[in-house]
């Protein structure tokens, strides 16, 4: 073994630093990120592709990414294509090693083989329905098959015939013969091969018998040399079975099976099988709808990679399952958009102020500042002129006492410009909408060269209506109420569809149109933040076209920051 063991910074480090200690493989540390290619990935297998392969490259070793496609009626190349799009987003690379296990689809037949020659696997001619009979309670033993002494020469006949096609689906299954009272349920003789008729994206027809994921998984692993297979929480009752598999082979040199609490997040579902029914039931406008919490809606919304990758090193790795706020992932992606977005101003319910003592057709040239957090992103100009837009909110015409925004007869400055003074409010006659402002400005309170010395304690931002651009702005929130459930577990049905709608929060999204946007916004590239002065973190919408609409990533407002302060607990 070469070089310095690195410090540990959870338990699974500690497992790998003892292995490495001990030359349990070599000085080798080689792990994989395994996805079923049945749905796109989600926020939750953020944290498992970045603990995989952050530990390969912490400790210099390798990360494969393989997918797991053992049941065709769930899986497409579309997913496929999602996943690897994903990974490689978040900013990590497998090189050459990309696999699937319907690489190994022959070993692993083989393997089964050997199994049922060592008197370790038979086929079962049961029913599911009545295996789940014979598999007893948590409380009570399971009863063994009636086809289980079947002889090693029948079972092999049998099982060449299920590869052969000579029975329907679901008629026959191999299965593990391992203890029908274990207390184990997983150990009850499971299935190790099902009979399923169904395409595979990857080897076509070839086979009507698939390996069960319990059995292909441990088998998969050790064919790629894997030295940690590190699962989430659920799969801990499994870990019995994975080492069964790899003992009754006899194989050397076995991966070890370590399982991490998988990421829970409040307000949304954390399951790909009950986010591909929001998307079926059409709740949502598919995988990548930014309300998801999946990477690609995360992406469409806005949220860095960097961000993704910060927020899943500061949750950490626990052995036991808990919910994380949804507020920690915005706090993280508002941290890092705040370093890195230029700002500009929108308005996103646009009142029309027309400057009466400016003259008309002048247009002035205003200096804005790119970024006051980060001083290399320099200038830009802005125009000014006489017809401006600002905020419907920014005005009351009988304002309560600490409003300090516009109001008949106050002044407030306009961001990066003059110190204005609202002297006529124009309404509609009939509704009494107001309708425009009619404004007067102080020409020596140009920002940055103001010698009046007078002070307003209201800053509005604003957009010349002369050159502003169009645009629809859509506003995004938390997925479910704050009252739904705050984890739904993986082997739950979603409930019916009234009373999801009832879980499901109706201010998710609302969509601004006729808000008009800076025009240096004309050239907003997807995927790149911007901060909308006063009104949050923005992106413009990838799926758009060439249409102006921007997607909210997150409001300005952390509560998460103002929560968890440096030295305050929790």
């Amino acid at each position: 073994m070469a070089g310095i063991i690195p410090s540990p910074s959870n338990f699974i480090e500690n497992i790998i630093n003892s292995d490495l200690e001990n030359n349990k493989y070599g000085g080798r540390v080689h792990t994989r990120f395994p996805p079923e290619p049945n749905g796109y990935l989600h926020i939750g297998h953020a944290k498992s592709i970045c603990l995989n392969f952050g530990i390969a490259r912490k400790y210099n070793g390798l990360c494969n990414l393989r997918f797991d496609d053992t049941n065709p009626s769930k899986e497409d190349i579309e997913y496929v294509e999602s996943i690897i799009e994903d990974v490689k987003w978040l900013g990590f690379d497998w090189e050459d090693r990309l696999y699937f296990a319907s690489d190994y689809f022959e070993q692993l037949y083989d393997y089964a083989v050997q199994l049922i020659q060592k008197g370790k696997a038979f086929v079962c001619d049961l029913s599911n329905e009545e295996m789940r009979e014979y598999r007893g309670t948590l409380t009570e033993p399971g009863r063994e098959s009636p086809y289980r002494d079947r002889s090693v020469e029948e079972n092999l006949d049998l099982f060449a015939r299920m590869r052969a096609g000579e029975f329907p689906d679901g008629f026959r299954v191999l299965r593990a013969k391992i203890d029908m009272g274990s207390p184990n349920m997983n150990m009850r003789d499971p299935a190790l091969y099902r009979i399923l008729r169904a395409t595979h994206h990857r080897t076509g027809d070839a086979w009507c018998i698939y390996p069960m994921y319990d059995y292909a998984h441990p088998l998969s692993d050790y064919l790629e040399n894997i030295t940690h297979s590190i699962c989430t929480l659920e799969f801990e009752d499994h870990r019995p079975l994975y080492d069964w598999v790899l003992e009754t082979l006899e194989l050397e040199e076995r991966p070890l099976q370590i399982e991490f609490a998988r990421l829970n997040l409040s307000q949304t579902l954390m399951s790909k099988r009950k986010l591909r029914e929001l998307v079926e039931q059409g709740f949502v406008d598919g995988w990548d709808d930014p309300r998801m919490p999946t990477l690609s809606g995360l992406r469409r919304r806005g949220y860095t990679p960097e961000s993704i990758r910060d927020f899943c090193d500061r949750i950490g790795v626990a052995k036991s399952n808990s919910v994380v706020d949804m507020a920690q992932l915005e706090h993280a992606v508002r941290e890092d958009l705040n370093r890195r977005a230029q700002r500009f101003m929108a308005v996103l319910r646009p009142l029309k102020v027309v400057i009466e003592s400016y003259p008309q057709g002048q247009v002035e040239e205003l200096d804005a500042e790119n970024n006051p957090e980060n001083p290399q992103a320099g200038w830009r100009k802005i125009p000014f002129s006489r017809e401006l837009y600002i905020e419907q909110d920014d005005f009351m015409e009988s304002p309560p006492k600490k409003f300090f925004r516009l109001s008949p007869g106050r002044e407030v400055r306009l961001k990066h410009a003059y110190i204005i003074k609202c002297e006529e409010v124009i309404k509609d006659d009939a509704t009494g909408e107001v309708l425009e402002l009619r404004c007067s400005y102080d020409p020596q309170t140009r920002s940055g060269a103001d010698t009046s010395g007078r002070k307003v304690k209201g800053t509005l931002h604003w957009v010349s209506a002369a050159h502003a651009l169009p645009a629809e702005v859509r506003l995004y929130d938390h997925l479910l109420k704050e009252s739904a459930p705050q984890e739904i577990e993986e082997d739950e049905d979603l409930p019916g569809r009234g009373e999801l709608k009832q879980m499901l929060n109706p201010r998710s999204l609302e969509k601004l149109t006729g808000c008009q946007v800076e025009a240096g916004l004309k050239e907003a590239v997807p995927g790149q933040g911007y901060q909308f002065l006063r009104q949050g973190y923005f992106c413009l919408d990838a799926a758009a076209g060439d249409q102006l609409v921007f997607n909210r990533t997150v409001p300005l407002r952390d509560t998460w920051a103002k929560i968890h302060k440096p030295g305050r607990p929790g």
